[in-house]
């Protein structure tokens, strides 16, 4: 759990080893990164072919694992963290320590590249982009989903969630929140023809799922910081497409040949 005893900035990496074990808490700080890494994978084509890669950047404790299941990838993943790399080669990640934006594979090795919930922490998103690009063999595909640099993406990422239990407190610096137009145009330049479109939790699983977080708070025995012990069974919510783009996004795209 977080220390009490410091205050970090936004957006800094330490906060991961803080929150070491919430990552694979179903109702946990990164409850919804869950939900994201299904709607990712669901992106995701079986492998075409013996030995086809994946290379997940920022994968975190490898919470993309479990959907990927059966379809045939060598799931290699990339993280600064090294408490979090450490539950992903647990659930049979090939954890690699390393930065987003120089990752130590060779061009056109990867079949896909997958970047989740990264894009929005890295300080060059572009260079992060070029990488991913560069890593695609021709025809190799892209899945991603960030947060729009938009007002009401930083009112309702930032301000408005943060006031949550559910949510870490700095987590997101919405100075680093990436323009759709812009991420489109910068893939195009690397080869990449990425589609964009807009999703968002389901609302009657969101709502369900907070009620069941804001009364466990409530209970005795809650953990510091409002982060409750355990909730009770519920739904799951599901991430859903939505008319726009605002806010939160997910990506599709083929690297040319």
């Amino acid at each position: 759990m977080p220390d009490a005893g410091r205050t970090l900035p936004r957006n800094d990496p330490r906060q991961y080893d803080d929150l070491a074990g919430e990552w694979w808490r179903p109702d946990g700080a990164f409850a919804m990164l869950h939900w994201l890494a299904e709607a990712r994978a669901a992106l995701v084509p079986p492998a075409s072919r013996p030995g086809a890669l994946l290379v997940d950047l920022g994968c975190g404790a490898g919470l993309l694992a479990p959907h990927l299941a059966g379809k045939g990838y060598r799931h290699v993943g990339v993280d600064l963290t090294r408490s979090a790399l450490e539950q992903a080669a647990a659930h049979g990640v090939t954890a690699i320590n390393g930065d987003a934006t120089a990752v130590p594979l060779v061009d056109g090795c990867a079949d896909v590249v997958a970047a989740g919930e990264l894009l929005e922490h890295v300080p060059d998103w572009r260079r992060a982009v070029a990488e991913a690009c560069r890593l695609l063999r021709p025809g190799g595909l892209l899945v991603l989903d960030t947060l729009n640099d938009t007002a009401l993406s930083r009112l309702l990422a930032v301000r408005i969630a943060e006031r949550l239990p559910t949510v870490p407190r700095g987590i997101h610096d919405p100075r680093l929140f990436v323009d759709a137009r812009a991420l489109v145009a910068e893939c195009a330049r690397h080869g990449v023809d990425l589609r964009l479109r807009g999703i968002r939790p389901g609302l009657p699983g969101l709502l369900g799922w907070l009620a069941r977080r804001m009364r466990a708070a409530g209970r005795p025995g809650a953990t510091p910081g409002g982060r409750p012990g355990a909730t009770a069974a519920g739904p799951t919510p599901r991430i859903v497409p939505t008319w726009s783009t605002a806010v939160l996004y997910q990506g599709r795209g083929t690297r040319s040949g």
